[in-house]
């Protein structure tokens, strides 16, 4: 299967890179590499000569990009890795400073849309949702071994489905008979624990909250982005930037309130740029519906 993904805020990105002859860029969430390459035909058209540290926990998404990529061979460094270890991956590249850092928390299409990674309840696959496929734990374990206690948290802090309590009895009392392994498994205990009338009521499927909650819990997103922004920030260079696009209400607090606190702390270091998220306009809405939902919030290093 192709790995395709619609990068989402591009142009309101490229505003927000900062205008130097030869910028330090670091997409940490590369992906099939569309903000990175935008970046570099940017830089290019400008006459800049952009180096990029595109870094994805996707080997999938390395394989992808490097293709993507292949004219700008020599301006970047692929890195198979978590985000989180970027403090780490600059010093084995011996940068101490860089311009610009960006983090694309979405999921990508390809893999959405593919039915072996297990992201998504449209068919039936196996309940993975890893997006390092190295890492231990996959949604199948959170599901078939986490108390009815904790499933319930998740689905409720992570998913904001209301009706976590059941859905994670239904699981709980599910598992008993049979180990649940695939989607489509999940999916119907999902909608089983709803009255018989509730589905028309719904907008989105039933299941929905509670495959984002799981993915949420089996890559750890959250608590890996609140670590990690401030970290980020000791990275930037005088005038530098961490551009942050988030699709989770969850994930867009995070930003925001570790955004505040560094300005309020560091009020001679830090300046958040975004008061309010940027927002796709209504032609990118048209093109990429998965935009509807993504905020870009940028942190500017002073």
């Amino acid at each position: 299967m192709e790995f395709k993904h619609q990068p989402v805020l591009v142009k309101e990105v490229l505003k927000y890179i900062p205008r130097k002859s030869n910028g330090i860029f670091v997409d940490g969430t590369l992906g099939g590499g569309g903000h990175s390459k935008a970046l570099l035909c940017e830089s290019k058209a400008l006459s800049r000569k952009s180096k990029v540290i595109g870094i994805d926990r996707d080997l999938e998404a390395i394989f992808a990009a490097k293709k993507n990529l292949a004219e700008f061979e020599s301006q970047i460094t692929f890195i198979h890795d978590n985000y989180s270890n970027i403090p780490k991956i600059l010093k084995s590249q011996g940068i101490d400073k860089v311009d610009f850092i960006l983090l694309d928390l979405g999921v990508s299409s390809y893999q959405l849309d593919n039915p072996k990674r297990g992201f998504t309840f449209q068919t039936d696959s196996p309940l993975d949702m890893r997006m390092n496929q190295k890492d231990e734990q996959s949604a199948a374990d959170i599901v078939n071994y986490y108390s009815e206690k904790d499933l319930a948290d998740i689905f409720y802090d992570y998913g904001g489905e209301r009706n976590s309590r059941k859905i994670a009895k239904m699981i709980v009392e599910g598992r008993k008979e049979k180990k649940i392994s695939t989607t489509a498994e999940l999916s119907e205990i999902v909608e089983m624990s709803f009255p018989t009338n509730y589905k028309g009521k719904y907008k989105i499927n039933l299941a929905t909250r509670v495959f984002q909650a799981l993915r949420i819990e089996t890559n750890n997103e959250l608590n890996i982005l609140k670590e990690f922004i401030p970290e980020a920030a000791k990275l930037l260079a005088g005038d530098g930037r961490l551009a942050i696009i988030s699709f989770h209400s969850g994930e867009d607090r995070i930003v925001k309130h570790t955004f505040r606190k560094l300005e309020e702390e560091n009020k001679e270091q830090y300046k958040v740029l975004t008061k309010k998220p940027t927002v796709a306009g209504d032609e990118e809405l048209k093109t990429n519906p998965r935009s509807r939902s993504a905020k870009l919030r940028v942190l500017k290093k002073l």
